[in-house]
């Protein structure tokens, strides 16, 4: 537990590492396209997560309208 806990601390050095590791990857104008990616699919998924909810809080949705 204590290693989940010092691994997951990032410092602002480390954010900066992983960034410049990402521009390396995939260069400059490769990350504006996945990051594109990254928002329709966020998008995507909480309209997903938005029309499956139960059916009875469907109804109680559309009789306070």
């Amino acid at each position: 537990m204590n290693f989940l806990i010092i691994f997951l601390e990032l410092t602002p050095m480390h954010v900066m590492v992983i960034l410049g590791v990402v521009l390396l990857l995939f260069g400059g104008k490769k990350i504006p396209e996945l990051m594109k990616g990254l928002g329709s699919g966020v998008k995507e998924f909480k309209n997903a997560a938005k029309d499956d909810q139960p059916a009875n809080s469907k109804k109680e949705e559309e009789t306070k309208e």
